[in-house]
């Protein structure tokens, strides 16, 4: 998408707010909360509610949902608990593990004693290796943004909203924590960030396919693409990149970006921050 205007991301940012907390935050502020959200809405702007008062009130929520977290494990505990995995294959194609249960096994074997024997043999260490997989992706990710949520220049959103995650510069992105492109130059991406990000928009599959405003953090062991997976842990490295980021980069049109999909040309701004080891 285009470079929004300051009242379209205003609006983007009131309509993250959950339900529930935007009738709280209408009534703290003497607005009437009665109606739907879009009505609640359109008050917040008859009252020309400062944005850096939305900008407060999501990010104290966003504390309070990480405090809450931290009751559930702590970030040292849970950081401990990353430190056990000690290989990461996944065993399965993500996101295609029912097709091979059934392409595998359901449909291969008629005798139910060989099935059994099959899925001891086989098919339980590619189960275990998916979720482990899954397991370290998904919490690795989470003390990720959680640190990208609290830096002063990010806006978090409070829940998850398709295609938004956080605000920064002035407009909305989908944070993308990942790796590089099997077979992508490491040199290449380094020394040339938007031609990555137009490849990382190009080789979505169809399931996931997005055109919207995109963060990448790129985790790459130069030397080593294949162990890049040990760096989502490495923490201290990964603060102090967000954290020199996030001071000194922009967003203007120079982070616009053309890229095709299915024959199909998308516009889109995109910025790049890649974590080397």
């Amino acid at each position: 998408m285009p470079l929004m205007s300051e009242k379209e991301v205003l609006n983007l940012k009131l309509n993250c707010i959950p339900s529930v907390l935007l009738k709280g935050f209408a009534s703290n502020l003497g607005i009437k909360k009665s109606g739907t959200k879009t009505d609640i809405i359109k008050r917040f702007f008859e009252a020309r509610i400062a944005t850096q008062t939305i900008d407060a009130f999501i990010k104290e929520a966003t504390i309070r949902k990480i405090e809450d977290r931290k009751k559930r494990i702590s970030d040292e505990d849970l950081k401990q608990e990353l430190s056990k995995v000690t290989s990461f294959s996944w065993g399965v194609i993500q996101g295609e593990l029912d097709r091979k249960i059934q392409a595998e096994y359901v449909r291969e074997f008629v005798r139910y004693d060989e099935l059994l024997r099959r899925v001891e043999e086989n098919l339980y260490d590619a189960i275990k290796n998916y979720v482990v997989c899954s397991w370290y992706n998904h919490w690795t990710t989470v003390l990720i943004e959680e640190q990208i949520s609290t830096h002063p220049k990010i806006v978090p959103t409070i829940t998850a909203v398709k295609g938004i995650d956080i605000f920064f510069g002035g407009q909305p992105f989908d944070l993308k924590v990942t790796y590089l492109p099997r077979g992508y130059d490491p040199v290449n991406a380094i020394n040339n960030p938007q031609q990555l990000a137009i490849r990382m928009y190009e080789g979505q599959g169809a399931q996931r396919f997005g055109a919207d405003n995109r963060l990448f953090v790129i985790l790459l062991d130069p030397d080593n693409p294949q162990e890049s997976w040990k760096l989502k842990r490495e923490f201290d490295l990964i603060s102090r990149k967000i954290t020199a980021f996030f001071n000194t980069e922009t967003v203007s049109k120079n982070d616009e970006i053309i890229f095709t999909y299915k024959k199909k040309t998308y516009a889109t701004v995109a910025k790049v921050l890649i974590v080397t080891g």
